[in-house]
């Protein structure tokens, strides 16, 4: 099994009502529900550990991540609220006003025992759930119980707006990617962590410190990727008519981790030793995946039916 940690919310999207005047429509979301959704669809065994109110909006995100194939069994139910989180779009990027306080998620708490590790293979962690203290111990107390038979996959996904402490968050984010085996992040998220920062140093570092990939989305600039053997590796984006990007660095998180796993690539010691041409087409299966999520509204990654590999 592959499992993602952390975050599961309602997007409120931007849309029109029938008048044409501006509008929101609830979406399921949260950066590692949809990583872990995008698994399932592939056809990858998957779970989500976390917090999932049984709200109304919980009910929404049980029976949306249950349709998509994702194993809710890990996860933990309670009267606590959904976090909601609206979005706009400024300048072809998604912006976000959250609502998280006393929410199913930020009280989630992690029981060593509660998650059969032996049986997992991948741990995807990262975005919101590490911004608070409670959810970045908790998910720091999962990983050193997953990360003697698990691979570690980790995604800043950085959210400003939740920042109060930003140097304090900077340490914890770099605390976060000395324990990954896998770190993808955007050049947004890279801008905000490093500054101008040159990308190849920032992953040479990265890389001499025990990470074995370190992939960089680029947006309509495809993406790069730093890999201890295989080198440097560069593939493109799809052409694609966007509606909007919500979810498109999920959906690219998802798709690799998926490819890594039908390769036989996902394991940590396998991981370490792929070869350039066989990360490149993980790579571009991750950017087309990445570009049909595009093309629809809110976080809606692809079926294996919508998505074409070769290995």
């Amino acid at each position: 099994m592959l499992i993602a940690c952390g975050d599961a919310l309602i997007d409120f999207v931007p849309t029109r009502n029938a008048e044409g005047r501006e509008a929101v429509m609830p979406v399921v979301g949260g950066s590692c529900l949809n990583v872990a959704i995008g698994i399932a669809r592939l056809g990858a065994p998957t779970g989500f550990v976390g917090g999932i109110s049984t709200d109304m909006f919980g009910q929404m995100i049980a029976g949306h991540a249950t349709a998509s194939n994702v194993e809710l069994g890990l996860a933990t139910r309670s009267d606590h609220q959904t976090t909601l989180a609206f979005v706009r779009i400024v300048a072809g990027e998604s912006h976000y006003a959250f609502y998280d306080a006393e929410t199913a998620t930020g009280n989630w708490t992690y029981r060593r025992g509660m998650v059969p590790f032996e049986t997992v293979m991948a741990v995807h962690v990262g975005s919101t759930t590490l911004v608070n203290d409670k959810g970045a111990a908790e998910t720091r107390a999962l990983i050193a119980d997953a990360r003697a038979t698990s691979t570690i996959s980790f995604d800043p996904n950085c959210r400003p707006n939740l920042v109060k402490d930003k140097p304090a968050y900077l340490v914890r984010m770099a605390e976060f990617a000395a324990s990954a085996d896998l770190i993808k992040m955007s050049d947004v998220d890279f801008n905000y962590l490093f500054g101008d920062e040159p990308h190849q140093q920032r992953a040479s570092v990265l890389l001499g410190q025990g990470t074995s990939l370190v992939v960089i989305t680029r947006g309509n600039n495809g993406a790069m990727a730093w890999h201890t053997k295989a080198g440097q590796i560069e593939v493109a984006a799809p052409k694609v008519e966007v509606v909007d990007t919500i979810g498109a660095g999920d959906s690219f998180q998802a798709a690799l981790l998926f490819a890594l796993y039908k390769q036989g690539r996902l394991a940590r010691e396998k991981l370490r030793d792929i070869g350039a041409d066989e990360l490149r087409r993980a790579l571009s299966f991750a950017a087309n995946c990445a570009g049909l999520t595009c093309t629809r509204p809110g976080a809606d990654p692809p079926w294996s039916r919508e998505a074409t590999w070769s290995w």
